[in-house]
């Protein structure tokens, strides 16, 4: 059986190193925005998956959850290149989801990734725009 102090740790690292923005839109809605805001800035839009409709598709609920997953190959691959274990969090993902009626959308900040790979800062720098597309996508 686990020790409780070490699942009581855990708990605590759940959040750590998560920006989590309020967006206006529907989820529906701010995925749409935040994929074509990818596509606008020449990014690749590597996948959407629907979180909630295949939990739907086997007969369970989820509440509305979709993941955003996009990069830019010429950015990532020096980073992957630098820290291997970098391409567990690359490409970039956002997570835009339901939390009652209000859509939030949710990131691995660019500093926790910095820390985690332990990037220098040029490298580091290849990440930040996470933050101007979430923005430009909640309308900041």
């Amino acid at each position: 059986m686990s020790n409780p102090d070490d699942v009581l740790a855990t708990v605590a690292e759940i959040g750590r190193g998560v920006v989590t923005k309020l967006s206006p839109l529907s989820v529906a809605d701010t995925v749409a925005k935040l994929s074509e805001i990818v596509t606008a800035k020449g990014m690749k839009l590597f996948a959407v998956v629907d979180h909630s409709g295949e939990a739907e598709a086997v007969g369970l609920e989820l509440r509305e959850t979709t993941l955003v997953i996009f990069g830019s190959p010429k950015a990532g691959t020096a980073v992957m290149v630098a820290a291997p274990l970098s391409a567990l969090d690359l490409p970039l993902k956002v997570l835009v989801w339901a939390d009652g009626h209000q859509t939030k959308i949710s990131y691995t900040s660019p500093d926790e990734l910095k820390a985690r790979y332990d990037l220098d800062e040029g490298l580091a720098q290849r990440l930040v725009g996470i933050h101007l597309i979430t923005d430009a996508v909640i309308g900041h």
